[in-house]
């Protein structure tokens, strides 16, 4: 979680700064109070691409062993449990 943040005209300002800055910690950026985009390092971003990779290789195989075991749902019975668990 990104815990400090600066708003976007301190950023424009201080841009350079900011690039030594976030190569030791995320950085949340805002917008007229509202988060609008956080700047990382190369390296956290790779990490972060990376995980998002392996989280859906999981999600993926997961899927396949429920196929492969029979475990499968009708499209309607599929978007009715979705459904559901959005609260919709």
């Amino acid at each position: 979680m990104v815990e400090k943040g600066i708003p976007a005209a301190e950023a424009k300002t201080n841009f350079g700064a900011l690039l030594e800055k976030v190569q030791r910690e995320p950085l949340m950026i805002s917008k007229k109070g509202r988060p609008v985009a956080v700047l990382m390092s190369m390296d956290e971003f790779e990490t972060h691409q990376r995980l998002k990779l392996e989280q859906l290789r999981h999600e993926v195989r997961a899927g396949l062993a429920e196929l492969e075991a029979g475990e499968v749902a009708s499209g309607a019975e599929a978007f009715e449990a979705m459904a559901r668990e959005l609260g919709d």
